[in-house]
């Protein structure tokens, strides 16, 4: 199993893209063995302490292996719709991991 954290900060106004991309996106992770564990949009109360700017949204995406991983970012369908990505996500810190 391929784990895959990220932490996505968005534009400020651009969440209707962001949402946009997210809904063609996600469905798409099926089709190459992957799974949404979580989708989170936390409030400002959720946080006890950080040292890093709060994101926008937190995903928890578990894949078959890394090379499905691969295989979803490449993904033609996906691609046509980078623009509203492009358009709405400020930054992503994406953390690759295995379950212990």
């Amino acid at each position: 199993m391929f784990f895959i954290t990220q932490l996505i900060y968005i534009l400020d106004g651009q969440e209707n893209a962001f949402n946009q991309f997210e809904d063609i996106a996600i469905p798409i992770i099926s089709k190459y063995n992957g799974r949404l564990l979580l989708r989170v949009r936390p409030t400002p109360g959720a946080f006890i302490e950080h040292n890093i700017d709060k994101p926008y949204e937190i995903h928890l995406v578990v894949f078959d292996s890394e090379q499905d991983f691969q295989n979803f970012t490449k993904d033609e369908e996906r691609k046509q719709f980078l623009h509203l990505k492009e358009q709405s996500i400020k930054s992503v810190l994406l953390i690759k991991g295995t379950e212990l």
